[in-house]
């Protein structure tokens, strides 16, 4: 299966639902989509498995769309999206699947890779957290990591998704 990642302006198609960042050389997983929601499945849900800090250190770890280890956060649920905020309202992580409609909306060069590569599930994602020392900003623009920022990209790979201080690897 393939899973279509939207940043910003920006997609990575890979075959594995899972995006890891690579702290003190060693590499974690922060997202992790457990299940996809399918409009012709009544019980479908998007599931995710989400680890990581918000901007004032507070660890957030959610497992099967559930707060395992976090306090301060607010957990809104819906079939086709996880979003969480910290007290004060703002998103902190908010992970959607994106209909087929609203995936065709999206820019020409992001639907392009779409059509072609056929994936499982387009998941957009935005926010403003902590993976280890990379400070990850998405906006519905640009995607920041650190003091980079990338917007109009579409990549596809054959591994996964990674974070890096140098930017994103596939």
């Amino acid at each position: 299966m393939k899973y279509a990642y939207i940043f910003g302006s920006n997609s990575f198609i890979v075959p594995q639902g899972s995006i890891s960042y690579t702290y003190n050389g060693q590499s974690t997983s922060f997202l992790s989509i457990r299940s996809v929601y399918h409009d012709t499945a009544a019980e479908s849900r998007l599931s995710v498995n989400i680890d990581i800090k918000d901007m004032h250190g507070a660890e957030l770890k959610i497992t099967d769309n559930k707060i395992e280890n976090g306090t301060g956060f607010n957990l809104t649920v819906q079939r086709d999206r996880v979003l969480v905020t910290g007290t004060d309202g703002l998103a902190i992580i908010d992970v959607h699947q994106l209909d087929d409609r609203s995936a065709m909306s999206l820019e020409h060069n992001v639907v392009a890779e779409l059509e072609v590569h056929a994936p499982v599930a387009p998941i957009r994602v935005r926010g403003n957290f902590m993976l280890g020392d990379l400070h990850v900003e998405i906006d519905n623009e640009k995607l920041f990591i650190n003091d980079n920022s990338y917007a109009n990209s579409t990549l596809a790979g054959h591994s996964d998704l990674q974070f890096t201080a140098a930017g994103v690897v596939l």
